[in-house]
């Protein structure tokens, strides 16, 4: 029973950022686990938790999956050779089939790519990003309704 809740415990610490934003502006219909191509700052920042998907979007350009408007803030101990760039485009690590997928719905369809979270996964860094239709203003009312509902529903049952 102790090496279950180590476990649980261990994978709740391996989440590195959440965009709780995209979750109320978006229908999110499909996720998509990607690997980033990080330089060996942004690691270290990304380990002290300096990080922001709030406006960050993902486009393909030449049959490729490129995140911009991420904001990795370098560290203070930066090397003085590097001059990091806090927001600078970096490339999606996904394969042909999920690109291809991606690539027709966003075209075709309207879609667009979100990044939903951050995490680390057996030591890397892997980004979840989603499939998302754009929600209207009903929309997002209803769902902030839905969820008070729900909260509200939940105290209720807690006192008895």
């Amino acid at each position: 029973m102790a090496k279950q809740a180590k476990k649980d415990n261990k994978a709740s610490s391996s989440t590195i950022a959440l965009n709780k934003k995209a979750k109320h502006d978006f229908f999110i219909e499909e996720r998509f686990e990607a690997g980033l191509v990080l330089e060996g700052w942004e690691v270290k920042s990304l380990r002290a938790g300096k990080i922001n998907l709030t406006e960050s979007y993902v486009f393909i350009k030449e049959g490729e999956a490129w995140i911009s408007g991420m904001q990795i803030t370098p560290l203070l101990a930066a090397s003085t050779h590097i001059h990091p760039e806090a927001t600078r485009v970096r490339k999606l690590l996904l394969n042909r089939n999920e690109l291809n997928k991606l690539t027709g719905a966003v075209e075709r369809k309207g879609y667009t790519i979100v990044a939903l979270a951050m995490y680390w996964k057996r030591g890397r860094v892997k980004l979840e990003i989603g499939l998302a239709k754009g929600k209207a203003a009903h929309d997002k009312r209803a769902t902030l309704k839905e969820r008070d509902w729900q909260r509200e529903k939940q105290r209720v049952l807690k006192r008895g």
